[in-house]
């Protein structure tokens, strides 16, 4: 069967089914004694008891042939078993099925559960115990299918549990109910009676038992409907609280289910209405030592952040240490997390100051240097810069990080996509607009990265990139360092000024003439250019405009009557 979990959870499934493995082994050698003992002790010499002496005889078959296992024999005696009115028969039917589930590496047939269900509503707490035990085990292993569970009654007994007062039948029945609430059918069944208890459990201070509730309620935020009843319910208090368990998973686990829940916007005023406490918690986690959780804190303020009172919050408790703390991640997820964020904030002129004033250039232009930078994460990076540099003039801030070089590199990148070069040319164009950022480009740029703006401005394939290289190539001061590296590629500036100039677009037609006239103070370029394809369109636009003139000045538009405004 289809695994149905995260990544996370998939992971979280494994290291339990090896627990469950290990359990088993100290105790399975004893388990053919205990049969053999029990089939030949007197106590089953009456009558009454024949019948019961050979089920128990049927199972020791069964666990001494395993192709015996789901024949009708052992069927018929482990629904006897489970339906005694004898625990301690009961506990050996149960006992047994932990075996099964234990070396079970096929589906369990629906027949074989219904003893378990049986065993469910044993009166014995240590009966149920196991069978929930076991129960947690097929389901981890997908040996039996959830909606089957579902159908036969088990969530009944299974909610009953989280009433024991035993923290290991609430931990096992829990566990169970987590499983089952990752598929949609199950999960409505548990909508209607289980999430009360549920919130209850969250509450235990059982760690075992708390963190499978936590479990159990990330599942139920998979959908918006179970969303919705959730928090109708008061959950979001509940999982607030859980931020704060010193249990790293159950606070992975809440912080996951309250970033489900903040995706939907609707649930924003519930979740702000908690106050403070909900972001300062968050803004805690997302310190934590544990990255997983501190880059899902992130996500969670993220989707938060998108009202102004939940940043200002965030930046009144210093939310940029934490961030930047990200920033030093190995995993791109989690980095891309702590970029969107600081987007968010950098897209608000008023986080600006502190954001520079934390260092957050240096961060983001080591990042640009990073061999684990990709697509996405230069793109926001180059947001963040030009948010960063529009609201802030702070040329010296700009200069000490290392974004300038980062950029550049950025150029060079093979692997990067047409929209996120557009983000890079766009973001350099904006920063040469500074008179001294734009001089120190000129003198510490590469003859590989000029020959790459070249390149793309010569690509038709993306009209705007084209546009932003020639752009930044036009802004470059023509110095003693930079026209050596220019002059080797006159011939390709050439074609893609012709380009230019052919294009009815007026704003390429102006890049075009300007870079010329700028270009020509260079002899090489003025020869270069002398009785050439490029200098002849020149004139065609020179005679069109001259014609244009003249026809202009034949026109003698009526003068405006008094009080009627200039067009």
């Amino acid at each position: 069967m289809a695994s149905d979990h995260c990544d996370s959870c998939s992971r979280l499934l494994r290291d339990f089914a090896e627990r469950l493995r290990r359990v088993w082994g100290e105790f399975e050698y004893k388990l053919k004694d205990v049969f053999r003992g029990i089939v030949q002790c007197t106590c089953f010499g009456n009558a009454p008891e024949r019948g019961t002496a050979q089920d128990l005889s049927s199972l020791q078959l069964m666990y001494d042939d395993k192709s015996q296992v789901f024949n009708q024999r052992s069927l018929q005696a482990l629904n006897r078993l489970a339906a005694s009115q004898n625990a301690d028969l009961q506990m050996t039917a149960a006992i047994y099925y932990s075996h099964i589930s234990h070396h079970l590496n096929s589906p369990l047939p629906d027949a074989f559960l219904v003893p378990v269900m049986a065993l469910l509503l044993s009166s014995d707490l240590d009966v149920q115990k196991t069978t929930s035990f076991t129960l947690v085990n097929l389901l981890v292993k997908n040996n039996v299918c959830k909606e089957s569970v579902i159908e036969m009654g088990m969530l009944v007994p299974l909610l009953e549990l989280f009433q024991s007062g035993d923290p290991t039948a609430q931990c096992h029945s829990c566990a169970c109910v987590a499983m089952l609430a990752s598929s949609e059918l199950s999960r409505d069944a548990i909508l209607v009676d289980g999430i009360i208890p549920l919130l209850a459990l969250a509450k235990s201070y059982d760690p075992a038992v708390q963190q499978n509730a936590a479990w159990a309620l990330l599942h139920l935020t998979q959908s918006d409907c179970s969303r919705r009843i959730l928090c109708q319910a008061g959950a979001i208090p509940v999982l607030s609280l859980l931020l704060q368990c010193s249990n790293s998973e159950v606070q992975f686990y809440s912080c996951t289910a309250l970033c489900n829940i903040a995706a939907i916007q609707e649930h924003h005023p519930e979740l702000l209405s908690i106050g403070a406490h909900l972001s300062k918690s968050l803004l805690t986690l997302m310190s934590s030592s544990v990255q997983k959780n501190s880059a899902q804190a992130c996500r969670c303020l993220q989707s938060l952040s998108k009202n102004v009172w939940v940043q200002e919050q965030l930046m009144d408790c210093s939310c940029v240490l934490p961030l930047k703390a990200l920033l030093k991640s190995l995993n791109a997820a989690w980095i891309e997390s702590a970029l969107t964020l600081m987007c968010m904030l950098s897209a608000h002129p008023p986080n600006c100051d502190i954001l520079i004033n934390e260092g957050l250039l240096r961060e983001i232009g080591q990042l640009l240097h990073h061999p684990r930078s990709n697509s996405v994460l230069i793109s926001l990076s180059c947001k963040i810069i030009t948010d960063l540099c529009g609201a802030c003039m702070d040329e010296q801030a700009v200069t000490e990080s290392l974004c300038l070089s980062g950029l550049l590199r950025g150029l060079l990148s093979p692997s990067l996509s047409d929209e996120t070069l557009l983000h890079v040319t766009l973001c350099l164009h904006h920063l040469m607009t500074w008179d001294g950022l734009r001089t120190k480009l000129s003198s510490s740029v590469t003859p590989e990265q000029v020959w790459r703006l070249v390149e793309l401005s010569g690509q038709m394939r993306n009209s705007q990139l084209s546009y932003n290289s020639a752009a930044i190539i036009h802004m470059f001061k023509l110095t003693e360092d930079f026209l050596p590296l220019l002059r080797p590629h006159y011939g390709a500036v050439s074609k893609y000024l012709l380009l230019f100039l052919k294009t009815r677009d007026v704003k390429f037609q102006q890049l075009g003439i300007s870079t010329i006239v700028k270009l020509k103070n260079d002899g090489e370029f003025s020869t270069a250019m002398t009785n050439g394809e490029l200098e002849a369109r020149l004139w065609n636009i020179h005679e069109q405009t001259e014609e244009m003139r003249q026809l202009l000045q034949m026109i003698q538009p009526p003068s405006p009557s008094p009080g009627q405004p200039f067009h």
